[in-house]
């Protein structure tokens, strides 16, 4: 059942619901980044939660006025507005107060959501208010969710994308060297109205699918799994974007089965699950990887202080040290080296003093600033500054070619 969802074979309706999700954690993932890239992640649980009183507003509005209070359009609307309220009360109070921006987002945060729960309460009273169903909105739900709306939010979706891709150069130099960016002619308060905007837009279009309480995390989740992936920040964006799709499309599907589990919460548990993938299993920043490359480092450094000890005719007493020398040829097991042991053990020798005479010299306090005990210095230094640290050390010049 899952995998027939998941291939798009529950029907038409379950079809465009789990596109419009994909598409959603897509453009949650790709305009997350540049927040995460901003260190401005709370900015978006702030105006995540300042979508709620909107949403009650407009229900009570549209009540009012004889429409269906369930409209998705209307309710969006109302949300796009205390949203973008709540992001202005944000950036006044940390530029024009002495709040911190991350007091300032607490401030905003517990009085949009204290004003919206007390709002939801007044509807529960109203005659109409007893079948709204704004729960959704807390934690998302795809139930009943009609065509119009999985168009609306799909759209929404493809919309935020495209607009990512046209001021993802600003946004970028923006996050990275405002300096220069400011240089170049680039708007700083402009840019960051934008990058905002787009957050706002994703968050006001998610909330039918993972809500307010959980957007947020759709949008920091990928960005931070796929920072484990690459050090390029277009790299980064775009495996954002990957893994939001995947955790949309994982999570709407699994919830087309289910329909009584919360939609937000599944797709976060999905989002979750690459985040802890990437952090285990990334080739360059997993922890997997990193326990081996910690691990090779230090046999490394065995092998090379073993060498040194085998050059300067001192035992050997670590039995881990002796057991790599003898795996690699370089030692018998009673200590005494082989001819390759020798050879090696000596040109180790060699750069070690040669390394404690650059360490020792101002003049090459650049090229010191790398020995980590495994580099070679040939790989940091010219021929000729190895030959002058030969001379001054006694020793046959030999440079590696």
């Amino acid at each position: 059942m899952f995998w027939s969802a998941l291939t798009f074979q529950l029907g038409y309706n379950a079809t465009l619901v789990t596109l419009g999700a994909t598409l959603l954690g897509v453009a949650a993932g790709v305009t997350g980044t540049f927040l995460y890239f901003r260190k401005r992640a709370l900015v978006s649980d702030a105006i995540s939660h300042a979508t709620l009183p909107g949403v009650a507003l407009a229900f009570i509005v549209m009540t009012m006025l004889g429409f269906d209070g369930r409209n998705l359009p209307g309710l969006l609307i109302g949300s796009a507005i205390t949203a973008a309220l709540g992001l202005y009360c944000v950036q006044w109070l940390s530029s024009r107060t002495r709040l911190t921006e991350d007091a300032a987002i607490g401030a905003v945060l517990s009085v949009f959501f204290g004003f919206g729960i007390v709002l939801l309460t007044v509807i529960q009273t109203m005659a109409s208010g007893g079948q709204a169903g704004l729960e959704s909105f807390l934690l998302g739900s795809t139930a009943g969710m009609l065509y119009s709306d999985a168009v609306l939010i799909a759209g929404g979706g493809a919309l935020a994308l495209a607009l990512v891709v046209i001021f993802r150069r600003p946004m970028l130099m923006s996050a990275f060297d405002p300096e220069f960016a400011r240089a170049s002619g680039i708007d700083l308060n402009r840019t960051d109205l934008i990058m905002m905007g787009l957050v706002m837009g994703v968050t006001v279009i998610g909330l039918k699918i993972v809500g307010l309480i959980l957007i947020v995390a759709l949008l920091i989740i990928p960005p931070a799994a796929a920072r484990f992936w690459s050090d390029r920040a277009t790299n980064v964006v775009i495996i954002a974007g990957i893994l939001g799709g995947i955790a949309g499309w994982s999570g709407a599907s699994l919830s087309a089965v289910a329909p009584n589990l919360p939609t937000g919460p599944i797709i976060v548990l999905f989002a979750f699950a690459l985040f802890a993938a990437s952090m285990l299993l990334a080739p360059g920043r997993g922890l997997l990887m990193s326990a081996l490359n910690h691990r090779r480092f230090q046999r490394a450094v065995h092998i090379r202080q073993g060498l040194v000890s085998l050059a300067q005719g001192q035992p050997i007493y670590e039995p881990l040290t002796l057991r790599l020398l003898q795996k690699a040829g370089l030692a018998r097991a009673d200590g005494v080296p082989t001819d390759d042991g020798r050879a090696q053990s000596s040109r180790v020798l060699r750069d070690e003093k040669r390394w404690e005479v650059a360490r020792s010299d101002p003049a090459f306090e650049m090229a010191a600033a790398r020995y980590d005990g495994l580099t070679q210095i040939e790989d940091v230094l010219t021929p000729d500054q190895i030959t002058l640290i030969d001379t001054r050390i006694g020793a046959p010049s030999v440079v590696a070619q």
